[in-house]
């Protein structure tokens, strides 16, 4: 037996679960990512800077998300928070155009204090919502979205108030300008792979499928020893790494950070995002990303066709969402697999027969 057909459990190897990671992972995606490797050969640097390394940072955002409402069953607003608050820190500690702020540390310092103290302030949101369900942990996490975002406008000494900062550029590492359209683009990209990479490995890990069971059945996994609240808190924790290692990037890409980062226009659009794309798988987000950033692009060029104000973007990207959830609740990947699913009903009618029998 192969090892790509051999059930994954909880006592499984960690060179057998990565190897049937591997080997698991459909011939398309692998496709897909040969193409993404060698976009800059035909891509101008608008789309590799703009277009596709936004949606990557975006992803990450979102992709954060999905591991906890995909594999955890815990949906947080936070997490664009989360993201911005790693990095207003690079500009606070960093380089950045207020002097009297900055702190000038090198970055191989400021990068992971960052990710440290996003994730630090994870721990802690999660460890209070972690402890409801339903609409009231939105409503915990959407609370610390909101004090994050008043929080940063109204201080002036630590956060720069309402100005923020900006000329934040991330370090020439290396002697590359990784501002350049085909760096970022290559160093957003290697990111999002290895963030994609990273959840899958986890959802297959003990702790993953631990955290998959404590979804389904809580009850059931407490009376089986396994302690649901740490779970859940580990969860928060993992998902900020990647959402912090996202809000870095962001403010490298835009070369400043403002209150604005975290507004929650910008929380609703990760929500958005993760559910558009799907929340059942990890690519699931990237896909929603693309599709947000090519919305968010291109459509003040269709409203001026349609002889509309260009500010009024969000309403085709509200109409897409109403589109996307009324035909496909679990988004653009329970969509596709619908269509797989009817393809292959076509050509076998015996299939679905057979699964009705």
């Amino acid at each position: 037996m192969a090892v790509a057909d051999r059930p994954l459990t909880a006592q499984s190897s960690p060179g057998a679960r990565l190897t049937a990671l591997l080997q698991g992972i459909p011939h398309a995606y692998w496709a897909v990512g040969a193409i993404l490797l060698l976009m800059p050969l035909v891509a101008n640097s608008f789309f590799l800077f703009q277009v596709f390394g936004w949606a990557f940072i975006l992803g990450m955002i979102g992709l954060s998300l999905m591991f906890l409402a995909g594999y955890g069953g815990m949906v947080s607003l936070a997490q664009m928070s989360i993201a911005a608050l790693a990095g207003y820190l690079v500009a606070i500690l960093g380089d950045s155009g207020v002097e009297k702020i900055s702190l000038l540390w090198p970055w191989w310092l400021y990068v992971p204090v960052a990710i440290f103290v996003a994730a630090a302030f994870a721990t802690l949101v999660g460890a209070l919502a972690v402890r409801t369900e339903g609409i009231y942990t939105i409503m915990i996490t959407l609370a610390f979205a909101a004090a994050f975002f008043y929080f940063t406008r109204q201080n002036y000494s630590i956060f720069n108030g309402y100005s923020g900062f900006a000329n934040v550029v991330p370090p020439p590492l290396f002697g590359v300008n990784w501002r350049d359209p085909v760096p970022f683009y290559y160093l957003t990209l290697g990111c999002a792979a290895l963030s994609y990479f990273a959840v899958l490995y986890i959802s297959r890990s003990p702790f993953g499928l631990a955290l998959q069971g404590v979804r389904d059945n809580p009850r059931r996994m407490s009376a089986l020893g396994f302690n649901v609240v740490a779970h859940r808190i580990a969860a928060y924790t993992l998902a900020a790494v990647i959402a912090a290692v996202a809000g870095i990037l962001l403010v490298w890409q835009n070369a400043q950070i403002s209150p604005g980062t975290a507004g929650l226009p910008a929380v609703i659009d990760i929500l958005v995002i993760a559910i558009v794309g799907g929340l059942a798988h990890p690519v699931g987000p990237f896909i929603g990303a693309l599709i947000y950033v090519l919305l968010r692009t291109f459509s003040p060029n269709v409203l001026g066709y349609l002889a509309l104000p260009d500010d009024r973007f969000k309403l085709l990207i509200g109409l897409g969402f109403l589109v996307v959830v009324y035909w496909s609740p679990d988004g653009v990947l329970g969509l596709w697999k619908r269509l797989q699913e009817r393809r292959r009903k076509r050509r076998d009618p015996l299939v679905g027969g057979s699964e009705a029998s």
